[in-house]
């Protein structure tokens, strides 16, 4: 029997292995560390967030990639550009030519002939204004006639008027005479004869009178049909004109096309791509002759979202940026102790789908939080991943969320609460 008390001799590689005891202990004392920084995790503040993928992009839509098209028919003479050369606006970009040589000429031709025919109307028209003035003051002097033979008339008849008042008195006067025996037959009836001579004169005045009132008439009605006659005609010289003004316009605009053999650059920017060969390839009108990146102003990243979490964003959002060849290391649920990404703010949240349910949000540099990487390094186009962020909660809590499939926590909004003052809900 061995020194321990055991019928069984004591081998050499049980003696060295007999500290297991220690080993227990040490054990035990890992798990124990281990429960606890398991609750401790359970209970560690973790920061939500709504991943998305993008790129950057100019806020302005007048900023973004844009094509140089061709304005006519033609080919390209000649580049004064190259892949890559920066231009100013307003720099020549690509000279142009029409297939057919002979178009300017006769546009020139038929330009020329409407101008002309628009002059043309324009003397008519002059001429019919000063041949209506003319006329108009010849009826107007008809009319000035007819009224004075008006007068005179009226003059005529009351005169006839008076005369025939004197021969009623004077044959009335005889009349008492011949009953007395005082005057004579003849005296009578030379009476009789004056008074009617004079009821003749005021008939014949009356008849002048009314002929002369139907003259006037007459008159002002031809003075009004000269008028309006010479106003049909210059409102058709008029339309004529407005007419051959209208044909002179799009005259004028196909010239312009057809003249623009130097197209220039639209906005400042850098020629990204050449469409086009010199000489051998016919273009037609609105064809993409070159795609200019124009310079920007303001940079926003074009995140997409997935449908499900659309519900869950807001404007003014606060979002983490890791830009494509800027280097970062990024922690989704502890943001602030990442290192190498930028803040930003959602700015704009797409009002449909792209057709296949995601949607789009652009993200803003956020003024508050370190400037983003200067326009060298963050061109139009270059990828970036984001994360909106949301509500913070207990690690627990979102492993849990995560295990049972549950949506993210939502923002909390605020509500007044009745009864009292206004408080957070």
């Amino acid at each position: 029997m061995s020194a321990h008390g055991s019928p069984y001799p004591l081998l050499p590689s049980m003696a060295e292995v007999s500290g297991y005891a220690s080993a227990r202990r040490i054990a035990w004392v890992l798990v124990f560390f281990f429960v606890i920084l398991v609750v401790a995790l359970g209970f560690t503040p973790w920061q939500q967030s709504i991943g998305g993928s993008g790129r950057a992009i100019a806020l302005a839509p007048l900023e973004r990639q844009q094509t140089i098209s061709a304005p006519v028919d033609g080919r390209v003479v000649r580049w004064h550009v190259a892949e890559g050369t920066r231009v100013k606006q307003g720099d020549v970009v690509v000279d142009v030519s029409d297939n057919d040589p002979g178009m300017i000429e006769r546009l020139r031709g038929e330009l020329t002939d409407a101008r002309d025919r628009q002059e043309s109307l324009g003397d008519r028209i002059a001429g019919l204004e000063a041949s209506r003035e003319s006329a108009l003051a010849a009826a107007e002097s008809r009319v000035g006639m007819a009224a004075e033979r008006i007068s005179a008339a009226e003059r005529g008849l009351e005169a006839a008027e008076a005369t025939l008042l004197a021969a009623r008195l004077n044959l009335e006067r005889q009349e008492q005479l011949i009953k007395r025996g005082l005057t004579a037959t003849r005296n009578v009836e030379l009476g009789r004869m004056d008074n009617d001579r004079a009821a003749a004169e005021v008939e014949r005045a009356r008849n002048t009178l009314n002929a002369a009132r139907k003259d006037h008439d007459a008159t002002t009605a031809d003075r009004q049909k000269v008028e309006a006659d010479y106003r049909a005609l210059v409102e058709d010289a008029n339309a004529a004109r407005s007419s051959a003004s209208g044909a002179v316009r799009p005259i004028e605009t196909r010239l312009a096309r057809q003249s623009t053999q130097e197209i220039r650059a639209p906005r400042d920017g850098v020629i990204l791509r050449l469409l086009a060969q010199p000489g051998s390839e016919m273009l037609k009108a609105g064809e993409p002759l070159a795609v200019l990146v124009p310079d920007t102003t303001q940079t926003v990243v074009e995140l997409w979202i997935n449908g499900n979490d659309m519900p869950l964003l807001h404007i003014g959002d606060q979002v983490r940026l890791q830009f494509e060849g800027w280097p970062a290391i990024q922690f989704v649920g502890w943001p602030s102790v990442a290192v190498g990404t930028f803040g930003g703010t959602v700015k704009l949240l797409d009002a449909t789908d792209d057709g296949s349910g995601r949607f789009r949000i652009l993200v803003a540099p956020d003024a508050s939080d370190e400037a983003w990487p200067e326009a060298r390094y963050l061109r139009q186009g270059v990828r970036a991943n984001g994360w909106v962020l949301l509500q913070q909660v207990k690690l627990g809590f979102e492993l849990w969320r995560r295990f049972n499939g549950f949506p993210p926590t939502t923002t909390k909004t605020t509500e007044p609460v009745t009864g009292g003052a206004n408080k957070k809900k």
